[in-house]
């Protein structure tokens, strides 16, 4: 491999690091921030609180029930994972193993969710879902988010499954497995780090989801997300730094389940799986 040595490489190289540089230590200074303000008794011009404590935890856990709102998220989640699952992985198969007229503008449809704004099918979607009675409700919100998800699981499970020989299913077929050992016996082992890396991508996807969700969710069915929103904005007077440690509690939530996926699944991966996959 040739390296640029000349100075104006040396200078684009230099400026390339100083703006990412700059864009961590920012990020890395608003969540420093956020936790610090989590545990302040007061803060107020200068660099660090007067004091501390953990009061502000316990404050906003009761003042925004957020073991109501955790369980509703984790149920909401749990939901969307095993659907989306269940029915991506079956719509991947089938886009993966057969030929037919409209394949590619099908395909196209389904990732359309993935390629246009959450808001701006998220709007038409919630008017059908409130005419209908769905919104408002538990299997409303998990219908929202079901949108996007569903395609995200069809998107990343393609390619595994292109790259598995057919030879492999024939043989099983001709061994006398029927569809359902099929799949138990021969496609689940060889899918299982794709369904897992897709399941818990779509698992964090969904924790992250504000939009969709912002615009079913009633009372009883808030995510996280949502109601760290309506902490924020919603009428009446809040201590900064309940909302904050909620906010900390959303973060902490989110990255525990981005540190699980990671574990199962390379970023890189599922590019070099489709890159990899052999030609038809």
């Amino acid at each position: 491999m040739i390296r640029d040595t000349t100075i104006g490489a040396k200078l684009w190289a230099a400026a390339i690091w100083t703006i990412v540089g700059f864009f961590v230590l920012n990020l890395l200074a608003m969540i420093a921030t956020v936790i610090t303000s989590s545990f302040a008794t007061r803060w107020l011009g200068t660099w660090l609180p007067v004091g501390w404590t953990t009061r502000w935890y316990s404050s906003a856990w009761s003042e925004f029930q957020l073991w109501d709102v955790l369980m509703v998220t984790f149920q909401v989640v749990g939901a969307v994972v095993l659907i989306s699952g269940a029915l991506g992985v079956t719509a991947a198969y089938a886009l993966a193993r057969r030929d037919f007229a409209g394949k590619r503008l099908l395909v196209l449809l389904f990732l359309l969710p993935l390629l246009i704004p959450s808001i701006t099918f998220g709007i038409p979607l919630a008017t059908v879902l409130y005419r209908t009675g769905l919104a408002g409700t538990f299997w409303g919100v998990v219908a929202a988010n079901l949108v996007p998800t569903v395609p995200f699981v069809i998107l990343v499970m393609i390619p595994f499954i292109e790259q598995i020989d057919p030879k492999i299913e024939a043989a099983a077929r001709v061994f006398g497995a029927n569809t359902f050992k099929l799949f138990i016996h021969v496609l689940l082992p060889l899918l299982l780090p794709g369904i897992l890396a897709a399941l818990l991508l779509v698992l964090v996807r969904t924790i992250a989801m504000f939009e969709l969700t912002f615009l079913v969710a009633g009372p009883t069915s808030q995510t996280l997300v949502v109601a760290l929103y309506y902490a924020v904005f919603a009428a009446g007077v809040r201590a900064v730094q309940s909302i904050d440690a909620m906010a900390v509690v959303y973060m902490a939530t989110t990255l525990v389940w981005l540190i699980i996926a990671l574990r199962f699944v390379n970023p890189t991966q599922i590019v070099t799986r489709a890159k990899q996959q052999p030609a038809h």
